[in-house]
């Protein structure tokens, strides 16, 4: 997304992009970055900095597509996560979010929402889960504006959101706004579909009745 819209919208110079692994120390950086009660919140408990360390350097690995806002210095200032579903069959893509304090009450946190559900969209996603801490007020409100409907149990808000029933997006566009690499999605779909394929043939549901 453009400088100059973005700048527009939110009132803050940046760029929102996606965050290739080479950068995942900057994802780290912001993480650390967070004031205690925003890290809680994200992390839904205590997370000291090798934990962060280690978050960070497993979304290098497990397929987590990150769209960040970047300042004009180059420095991560908030990002959306989208990790991808494992192999049980009622799992779904999880989102998540942080945005660094300054930052807030400024609309990043909605842009990074939207374009997160665009590209889960681009990937054939129909459903999302987000799940936050109960006091995590500013998360449940952002995803209640979009259509997530939160339960509480144990200190957690869990809740879905619905893609088929969100504003229809071409994927093309949803790449294009990120600058996601041309090839980047059919490879995870194709990913995805070969883990799949293998869980299938070992469970033996794809064999003949």
């Amino acid at each position: 997304m453009h400088d100059a819209l973005i700048a527009d919208l939110t009132g803050s110079k940046g760029t929102i992009r996606s965050l290739i692994n080479q950068e995942l120390p900057l994802l780290r950086d912001h993480l650390l970055r967070l004031d205690a009660e925003s890290r809680r919140d994200r992390f839904n408990g205590f997370a000291d900095e090798g934990f962060i360390d280690r978050y960070a350097k497993k979304c290098g690995g497990d397929g987590t597509i990150i769209i960040a806002f970047f300042a004009e210095d180059g420095s991560v200032h908030a990002a959306a996560e989208l990790h991808q579903p494992d192999l049980h069959f009622d799992s779904l893509p999880e989102i998540a979010f942080s945005v660094e304090s300054h930052l807030r009450r400024k609309g990043i946190g909605s842009i990074l929402f939207k374009q997160l559900m665009e590209v889960a969209r681009s990937l054939g996603y129909e459903k999302l889960r987000i799940t936050t801490g109960s006091q995590n007020q500013a998360m449940r409100a952002l995803a209640n504006k979009f259509g997530a409907h939160l339960t509480f149990r144990q200190g957690e808000s869990t809740g879905t959101i619905d893609l088929v029933q969100q504003d229809d997006v071409a994927p093309e566009a949803a790449a294009r706004a990120i600058d996601i690499p041309g090839g980047a999605a059919n490879a995870l779909i194709a990913f995805n579909q070969a883990c799949w394929s293998l869980f299938l043939r070992m469970s033996g549901f794809n064999r003949a009745a």
